[in-house]
């Protein structure tokens, strides 16, 4: 189950102040891992074992100066269409503003769970003052300081109370199917890929960026496999889209990738690798995800001998230091290897499933170790003991030595990359945390 908390308000009221403070105290601890594309305004948080999705809202708003009520109405609009949770963040300096009053409006005609935050309380008499922020009618508020962190703890609490309980009970008949999901930039041929898949239109497509209007989630048993597809691929048809499409599909493909196994990336041929496929790479990297690029429209492309070749160097190339995924070269419209691109999918998720033998892992790595030890630091000698696979959905590995603290990531690279050779985790991501043993 995904969780995903919008934060909104007017600017300079400290909503990316906060934001990052819920990322930071994850990311010292969790996010071990190199090289992901630290997005400004996307985040996973985590509070008291509760983890969510944070989106700043304020970070996609173009030309801040003059920042007038449309942007952030259109801002708070996609919050209530897209997130479980919404935290309207203001400040107490101000006191309430006729903007507040008109995003509270907004927000009291949503079914949203939504929370108030009052920035800037650092003594008692800020604290009085606070109170003239019920009168938005949104029941609780929580005053707090985002720079100083008082206050931020209840915030924290009211929020993760509100995230949807983990359904616990699961159904010993029910079957879990490998959910794939279609992600990719708007107009790169998700909806022309599903339907090739299907054999039907479910979705209508246009030439037009962001026709497909919601998502839809597809179960699928064709070629021997049987899965579900989620294709959460459009932006909602709105007045001035362009200006937004990056913010949208962003929006829709963290909600994709958070519910599927395996992420099929699409990417258009005619177009190459664009920043925006980068960045949603970096999403399923985040969430650590299985993912499988496909170069759609190929049957456009003028080819010699060496196009494939010349092609899958150049994703890898913008992709590094990720680049042990994948890449098919498929065409939506002649159908031209979608099912390849099935089978693949397949793979990737028996990989991500997979568990190593403790024994047999040990004696793998060990010999690794071995062969290549970790560079002294400080005179002092790294003496890794033990490798174990931890319980978790995607491959993480545990490895016990005497000074953790000293393995520096280029180590760490290459016993992922040794891994990566032993027991193929192609497309895969691989997780390795350092441990006192």
């Amino acid at each position: 189950m995904s969780n995903i908390v919008a934060i909104v308000g007017r600017p300079n009221v400290g909503k990316s102040t906060f934001f990052n403070r819920l990322i930071e105290q994850r990311k010292a601890i969790v996010e071990e891992t190199a090289g992901v594309t630290r997005d400004r305004h996307y985040g996973k948080s985590d509070w008291n074992g509760v983890e969510f999705s944070v989106i700043d809202t304020g970070g996609y708003v173009r030309n801040s100066d003059d920042i007038f009520e449309g942007e952030i109405r259109k801002q708070v609009m996609l919050a209530i269409d897209e997130a479980d949770v919404i935290l309207l963040i203001t400040d107490v300096m101000s006191g309430v503003t006729d903007l507040d009053d008109g995003v509270a409006q907004i927000l009291r005609k949503s079914k949203k769970k939504v929370i108030i935050g009052v920035n800037k309380v650092d003594n008692t008499e800020r604290s009085y003052s606070a109170s003239e922020f019920y009168s938005l009618g949104l029941g609780e508020i929580y005053p707090f300081s985002a720079i100083n962190g008082s206050g931020t703890g209840e915030l924290c609490d009211a929020i993760v109370e509100n995230l949807k309980e983990e359904e616990e009970e699961i159904d010993e008949n029910q079957i879990e199917y490998p959910k794939f999901a279609v992600v990719g930039r708007p107009n790169a041929g998700k909806s022309s890929l599903i339907n090739a898949l299907l054999g039907e239109e479910r979705n209508i497509v246009t030439e037009i960026a962001g026709t497909t209007r919601d998502s839809i989630n597809t179960h699928y048993n064709k070629f021997g496999h049987e899965f579900t597809i989620i294709d959460t691929a459009g932006l909602r048809r709105k007045a001035k889209v362009h200006e937004d499409i990056e913010f949208y599909s962003v929006m829709r493909a963290i909600r994709s990738i958070e519910e599927s196994d395996v992420c099929l990336l699409l990417i258009d041929a005619t177009r190459g690798v664009e920043a925006q496929d980068v960045s949603i790479f970096g999403l399923t990297e985040k969430n650590r995800k299985g993912v499988v690029i496909l170069v759609n429209k190929w049957d456009l492309i003028e080819k010699n001998t060496h196009s494939v070749k010349e092609y899958t160097e150049m994703i890898k190339e913008k992709l590094a230091p990720y680049n042990d995924v994948p890449i098919l070269f498929v065409s939506a419209l002649t159908k031209q290897r979608i099912y390849k691109a099935i089978e693949t999918a397949m793979e990737v998720y028996e990989k991500r499933k997979r568990r190593i033998k403790t024994s047999q892992l040990n004696e793998v790595m060990l010999a690794a170790i071995e062969a290549f030890t970790p560079p002294s630091v400080k005179g002092k000698f790294v003496k890794i003991k033990y490798v174990t696979q931890l319980p978790t959905h995607a491959p993480q590995f545990a490895f016990y030595c005497n000074l953790p603290q000293y393995v520096k990531e280029p180590y760490k690279r290459y016993l992922e990359n040794r891994l990566r050779e032993e027991y193929d985790f192609c497309g895969v991501p691989i997780s390795i945390y350092m441990r006192k043993k």
